[in-house]
């Protein structure tokens, strides 16, 4: 089965705690704070494997969970960083933020990798909090959170050429013989529903991938058909070669043919009509198609490039291989997008508005409750067991402006305060 697209779930790994210890050797006077920091959390980790050619892998494994950091430990010896998860992905793929729609990565080299949820920082120790005020703290940080989010992989195939054109114009049948490959062929529409890929070695020793991809119809930029799951793939082709079928035996028209499957190209992407583009006129050794051919040639002009073939009898087919090994070292390696250009590079300083570190809502039951990704994390980081601790993350809030926020919004003395599932009294 070919997976194209999918959504998964990544967690980088948490960091490891800090950890609050001392000294206590029986030959060291006032030996002092020493608690070791907590190891750094895994990070989920994309890496290209040119070996694998769908997303099948994650069909049934969605779920990504790196490792935590170890903990810290006492004669100031720090917790163990913890190896990143390594995930492979095939080559061609494209890595988009779920929530956001930004895009992460586009992983298309041989072991390129792309970090999609990274790992926390480990917590420090007490050692860490010494000062000459307080050179003996009590407390230490639990280990920061990992980044988690949902991330969605769309493979776009890697492919040199791309085959298209109708449904059973003979496109599965010149791979088969222009390659080693053994695509699906039967005389019904839509036989290929994947795409196939097959490297052709012409006569003169140049090789290049080749693609067969779906067929379209009419409306597939609309996500008609196989729709937007054929599209998608063509984008990185450099080369299209599109077929027809001159024979006109299923009532077509080999002109309008060629007209909509244009049409569905350019409404797609509009960069998609300036590929290089190579017509074949398949199926010559049927009758009548050589007066369909003329008047294809009168009627898309003489600037289009022809080749007349028979993929089942293979006539015309090696002139053809040789025309696309041609095309190929002319056209550029990724043509949908713009060239850099030789001016001097600028950066583009966007507005963002800024995020406010805290909420703050009244539930139904009275209580005030508060979230917000800062304060979730320093409450995450916080070792409640420890009173120091407790009265570092108040002096925290504080800072923050929560306890003036509270007053605003009418919390007196005793009140209740919700932080996660934790509930916490309002104290003047």
């Amino acid at each position: 089965m070919f997976v194209d697209k999918v959504t998964v779930y990544a967690k980088g790994g948490d960091g490891g705690n800090g950890m609050a210890a001392y000294r206590r050797e029986k030959y060291v006077p006032d030996g002092g704070p020493a608690g070791g920091d907590g190891g750094r959390g895994a990070s989920v980790v994309l890496e290209v494997d040119e070996g694998l050619r769908t997303l099948m892998d994650f069909r049934y494994n969605r779920h990504f969970k790196a490792k935590r950091g170890d903990h810290g430990m006492s004669k100031n010896m720090h917790g163990k960083n913890a190896m990143d998860l390594i995930v492979k992905v095939p080559p061609g793929t494209i890595v988009t933020d779920e929530a956001t729609g930004v895009m992460l990565a586009d992983l298309t080299e041989h072991g390129q990798r792309a970090v999609v949820a990274k790992g926390g920082r480990g917590g420090r120790g007490n050692v860490r909090f010494a000062t000459p005020v307080n050179p003996a703290p009590d407390h230490a940080e639990n280990g920061e959170p990992g980044q988690e989010r949902n991330i969605v992989l769309e493979l776009k195939v890697l492919a040199d050429v791309g085959l298209v054109g109708f449904p059973s114009v003979g496109k599965s049948t010149l791979l088969s013989i222009a390659s080693a490959a053994k695509p699906k062929i039967a005389d019904y529409h839509f036989t290929t529903i994947t795409p196939n890929l097959g490297v052709v070695d012409t006569q003169d020793n140049r090789s290049f991938v080749m693609a067969d991809l779906p067929g379209l119809i009419e409306g597939a930029h609309e996500g008609i058909g196989l729709g937007h799951q054929f599209l998608r793939h063509i984008e990185r082709t450099r080369v299209i070669v599109h077929v027809v079928d001159m024979s006109a035996l299923e009532g077509r028209d080999p002109i309008e043919d060629y007209n909509k499957i244009n049409e569905e190209l350019s409404q797609y992407n509009y960069r998609l009509t300036e590929r290089p583009q190579i017509i074949v006129a398949n199926k010559m050794d049927m009758p009548n198609s050589l007066d369909n051919l003329n008047k294809f040639k009168e009627a898309v002009g003489e600037e289009a490039v022809i080749f007349p073939i028979s993929a089942l009898t293979k006539e015309g087919v090696r002139e053809l291989l040789l025309a696309i090994a041609d095309e190929l070292e002319k056209a550029p390696e990724f043509p949908l997008y713009d060239e850099e250009s030789d001016e001097e590079a600028r950066v583009m300083y966007k507005h963002e508005a800024p995020v406010d570190p805290f909420i703050i809502t009244r539930g139904d039951d009275g209580v005030y409750e508060l979230a917000g990704a800062e304060l979730e994390r320093v409450f995450k980081m916080t070792d409640f067991s420890r009173d120091e601790s407790v009265r570092r993350f108040a002096r925290k809030l504080r800072h923050m402006g929560v306890d003036a926020a509270l007053r605003e919004r009418g919390a007196k003395d005793g009140d209740l305060v919700r932080v996660m599932k934790f509930e916490f009294e309002f104290i003047e």
